[in-house]
């Protein structure tokens, strides 16, 4: 590292400094994606705030790379980087909950499991992911897509306040009346302006919650999908629910005779009255021939976590993503003819619902522009033998030009890979600007820009 030494930044912070040739190197730079195989020049585990504007200043004063890592699921694997400082938050994990006001702060490390058991225990809920190891700071910086969102908005829609170590290593809290202008761009923009060491939540009742997985045979999927279509789009805000591609899990309620095999799925939960529950479940259980299912009450973070065995570290993963206006039969039968060849057990194709609550916030509201777009699709394809890698890759490029006649220029960054970089500006849309001058007076060097990055004015 140009014969940099690493023991002035183990003087200043109180968390350790991993670097090449330390016993645990190749477990402190691995991040989710088996397919990412970067060498940074050190991991800083962060053990506090301090910790982290130290690093911030030993990397801007020495001219190294950045990377900061939440959860670590980056597809692209920004959570590490070659000959980079790596701020690593996985020991940082706190979520403190007030719940006389209904908020929660949280530490820049903690997963949504971490996030869901803490408020659970107050029979309250914010928008989440659909994995539980997903990095709750990530997902948030991005937008924030789960099932909540039809009810209550995106994670980032949720948020009240952030503190964040700027670029300049100084420490700021930025919310609607502090640093309104980094608040904004928080919101949506990424970890473009700095490093977010704490978030603050607006909370929801949200306990037990009516779930459904209903699996149904491949052949069924074109009168599923049309069905959910128009279903989804009379429900009320309560029903939270996807649309999905897989092959059949290993699960005690689907038959083994579908295990690996092409299926259609509907998965999400109806959070309000739990005795209508069974109602609104039905007429998905009506529709068409099920494989399998299993509908009824479950507590909310285990549904959010349901599909955490499916997705360990390690995999190899490559994902494409969309927003579409409409779920239209062109968009239905694109998804027929590559979900029903669906690669690997572990690759899942879902489609999200974002409409609701999503709509009644503005498109300059927020970072996040895509306030019309009503399902947000994305291909996140998964394997474990690299030599599957070339056929899996052009499987999901194959897929996603598939989808582009019926898809909005746009695309939601928590699900871009590294090679969608040139599409950073379309996925901004009007607020690119706006962005690009924040950018500039809170990082005009452009220090934190391992991620889809925004390039200052």
């Amino acid at each position: 590292m140009n014969g940099i030494k690493f023991d002035t930044l183990r003087e200043q912070v109180r968390g350790p400094v991993v670097t090449p040739g330390d016993a645990d190197y190749d477990a402190a730079r691995a991040v989710h994606n088996g397919m990412i195989d970067k060498h940074p020049a050190a991991v800083v585990r962060v053990s506090q705030v301090a910790d982290v504007m130290a690093a911030v200043n030993f990397a801007r004063d020495n001219s190294l790379d950045l990377a900061v890592r939440g959860g670590g699921h980056s597809g692209p694997g920004f959570g590490t980087w070659d000959d980079a400082v790596v701020i690593d938050f996985s020991t940082t994990t706190g979520v403190r909950i007030d719940p006389s006001n209904k908020t929660a702060r949280t530490e820049a490390g903690a997963t949504w499991a971490d996030f869901n058991h803490a408020t659970h225990a107050f029979g309250l809920a914010t928008t989440g992911g659909i994995i539980g190891s997903t990095g709750v700071s990530g997902l948030t910086l991005g937008g924030g897509i789960g099932y909540l969102s039809r009810k209550h908005g995106l994670s980032c829609d949720n948020l009240l306040s952030a503190d964040v170590v700027t670029a300049d290593g100084k420490f700021l809290t930025a919310s609607e009346s502090e640093n309104d202008d980094l608040f904004w761009a928080l919101r949506g923009g990424g970890g473009n302006f700095g490093v977010v060491t704490s978030l603050e939540y607006r909370l929801h009742p949200v306990d037990m919650v009516h779930a459904g997985i209903i699996i149904y045979p491949a052949e069924h999927a074109e009168t599923v999908a049309k069905f959910y279509r128009e279903h989804l789009a009379a429900a009320p805000e309560e029903f939270g629910a996807f649309l999905a591609f897989h092959q059949g899990p290993p699960v005690p309620f689907l038959p083994e005779q579908w295990h690996g095999k092409p299926v259609c799925i509907v998965v999400g939960m109806w959070t309000g009255d739990l005795a209508e529950g069974p109602a609104r479940w039905q007429p998905f259980l009506d529709v068409a021939p099920v494989a399998g299912s299993m509908v009824g009450p479950m507590p909310y973070p285990a549904l959010n976590s349901a599909f955490d065995p499916m997705y360990p570290k390690g995999l190899l993963a490559y994902w494409k993503a969309a927003f579409l206006t409409e779920l239209n039969d062109g968009a239905i039968d694109a998804h027929l003819e590559f979900g029903r060849r669906v690669p690997s057990l572990q690759t899942a194709v879902h489609i999200y619902p974002i409409d609701g609550a999503v709509h009644r916030v503005g498109v300059t509201d927020t970072a996040f522009p895509n306030r019309n777009a009503k399902f947000s699709p994305v291909i996140a394809c998964h394997w474990e033998d690299p030599a599957d890698s070339e056929a899996n890759i052009a499987w999901v490029r194959d897929y996603a030009a598939a989808l582009q006649p019926y898809s909005e220029t746009a695309g939601y960054i928590n699900f871009m890979d590294g090679d969608d970089m040139s599409k950073v500006a379309e996925n901004y849309g009007p607020n690119y600007s706006r962005l690009r001058e924040i950018k500039a007076k809170y990082d005009p060097q452009n220090l934190f820009h391992v991620n889809q990055n925004i390039t200052p004015a």
